[in-house]
C-alpha cells in the first residue's frame, strides 16, 4: 500500500483497520503512557510533596483544561488545512511530552501550574488535527469503529500510565517517575510521523488563510449535536478528582503512599473499563446513532458520581463507581468523535473538531473548578452532586435531541 492510496482503496485492502489507524492509535497510546504517569501522581505531588490544598488541584486542572480549550479552538482552524494539520499534530505531541516530563523538577505549585497547562495547550492544540487526520484515513461508514479503536487506545495508554507510574514509584521517586515520563511521549511523535507517512496525501489546492469558522459549524444537525454535548461536559470533571476522593476515603488507618496506590489501581479499573467499552459504542455507533450511544455513556456518569457523592471507604464500590465512569466516558468520547466526523463537511473538519474540543474543555474548567473549592469549601459530597445535575441536564438535551430526529 502506498501513501497516495485512496480511502477506498485502503478500506478494501486493509479493513478498517489500517496502518493510518493503527499508527494513530499507537500515537495515542504512546502519549497518554507518558502524561498519565503526572496525571496519577499529580495529588499526592502537590498535597503531599509540595504542600499545596486540595483546591490547588481543582485550580490547576481547571485553568490548564479552559487553555487546552483555546488551543482546541486555534488547532481545528490550523486542520481544516490537510498540510497544516499533519505539521500541528507532530509538534504537538511533541512539547506535550517535554512539559509534561518537566513537572518533575517543579518546587512549588505554580510551577506545576505553568507546566501542566502549557502541556495541556500543547495537547490542545494537536487534538482537532489528530482527529481530521483519522478521518482521512476510513470512510465514513466505519467512522465509529476507528474513533472507537483510537479511544480504547487512548485508554489502554492511560492503563498502563497509572501502572507505569507505581512501578518507577518504587524503584525511583515521584520527581524521577515525572521525568522519566518524557520517554513514551517521545515515542508517541514517531507513531504519529508513522500515520501521516501512510495517510493519503492530500490533493494540492490554494493554501487558504488561518481563520476560524464557528458560526457554520453551529448550525443545523451539528450544533444541535454540540449543544447537548456541551450540557454533558459541564459535568465532566477531570478523573484526578476522584483519585483525590479515593485517596481520602481510604487513607483512614493507612499510609498516605498506600492509600494512593490504592486509588490509583482503581483509576486503573477506570480505564481498563474505558478501553472495552469504546470499539463495542463505536459499533454501536455506526450501526445505530451516536445519540443514543451519547445517551448510555451519560446515564452510566449520573450512577458514578451519584456514587462518589455519597460512597464510604468501601473499596468494592469505590471499584464499581470507577468503572461506571470509565464506561461512561469510553462510550461518549467515542461517540462524540464519530457524529462530528459523520456531520461536518471536509472543509470545516478541523474547525468543527476544534469546536468540540473547546467545547469539552471549557465544560471540564468549569466542571474541575467548581467541584474542587466546593470539595474544599463545603464537603465532597455537595462537590460530587454538582456533576449529578449537570448530567440530569444533559440527559434531558439528548432526550430532546434524538425526539426531534426522529
Amino acid at each position: 500500500m502506498t501513501p497516495e492510496a485512496t480511502n477506498g482503496e485502503r478500506s478494501e485492502e486493509d479493513g478498517w483497520l489500517n496502518s493510518g489507524v493503527r499508527g494513530i492509535g499507537a500515537a495515542s497510546l504512546l502519549s497518554d503512557a507518558g502524561h498519565e504517569v503526572p496525571t496519577s501522581l499529580l495529588p499526592a505531588f502537590l498535597t503531599s510533596t509540595l504542600g499545596a490544598p486540595a483546591s490547588a488541584l481543582g485550580l490547576i486542572e481547571g485553568i490548564s483544561d479552559g487553555l487546552a480549550g483555546a488551543a482546541r479552538l486555534g488547532g481545528g482552524a490550523l486542520a481544516d488545512d490537510p498540510n497544516r494539520r499533519r505539521a500541528t499534530a507532530i509538534g504537538g505531541y511533541a512539547s506535550t511530552a517535554v512539559l509534561s516530563g518537566l513537572i518533575g523538577v517543579a518546587s512549588n505549585a505554580w510551577q506545576v501550574g505553568l507546566l501542566r497547562a502549557g502541556a495541556w495547550f500543547s495537547r490542545g492544540l494537536r487534538v482537532p488535527a489528530r482527529n481530521a487526520l483519522l478521518a482521512d484515513t476510513v470512510p465514513a461508514s466505519v467512522y465509529g469503529r476507528a474513533y472507537g479503536f483510537e479511544r480504547a487506545m487512548d485508554n489502554l495508554g492511560a492503563i498502563v500510565g497509572p501502572l507505569l507510574a507505581i512501578a518507577l514509584v518504587a524503584a525511583f521517586s515521584t520527581r524521577t517517575a515525572i521525568l522519566l515520563s518524557i520517554i513514551p511521549g517521545l515515542l508517541a511523535v514517531l507513531a504519529i510521523i508513522y500515520a501521516i507517512r501512510h495517510t493519503a496525501r492530500p490533493a494540492e489546492r490554494k493554501r487558504e488563510p488561518i481563520r476560524l469558522r464557528i458560526r457554520p459549524v453551529m448550525k443545523g444537525d451539528l450544533g444541535q449535536l454540540l449543544g447537548a454535548v456541551s450540557a454533558f461536559e459541564l459535568g465532566n470533571i477531570a478523573a484526578t478528582l476522584l483519585i483525590l476522593r479515593a485517596t481520602d476515603l481510604l487513607e483512614p488507618g493507612r499510609s498516605l503512599d498506600d492509600a494512593t496506590q490504592l486509588a490509583i489501581g482503581l483509576y486503573v479499573l477506570y480505564n481498563v473499563a474505558a478501553t472495552l467499552a469504546s470499539v463495542p459504542a463505536g459499533r454501536l455507533a455506526d450501526s445505530a446513532t451516536p445519540v443514543r450511544v451519547l445517551t448510555i455513556g451519560v446515564g452510566a456518569f449520573v450512577i458514578a458520581y451519584a456514587g462518589f457523592a455519597f460512597v464510604s471507604a468501601s473499596i468494592p464500590l469505590l471499584a464499581i463507581f470507577f468503572i461506571l465512569a470509565g464506561i461512561g466516558i469510553g462510550a461518549v468520547e467515542t461517540a462524540e468523535h464519530s457524529a462530528v466526523a459523520m456531520l461536518a463537511p471536509d472543509n470545516l473538519r478541523g474547525s468543527s473538531f476544534g469546536a468540540l474540543a473547546a467545547i469539552q474543555s471549557f465544560g471540564n474548567l468549569i466542571a474541575s473548578s467548581t467541584v474542587g473549592i466546593l470539595y474544599v469549601v463545603i464537603s465532597p459530597t455537595v462537590a460530587f452532586l454538582f456533576p449529578v445535575v449537570a448530567m440530569a441536564v444533559a440527559l434531558a438535551s439528548l432526550g430532546r435531541l434524538a425526539t426531534s430526529r426522529k
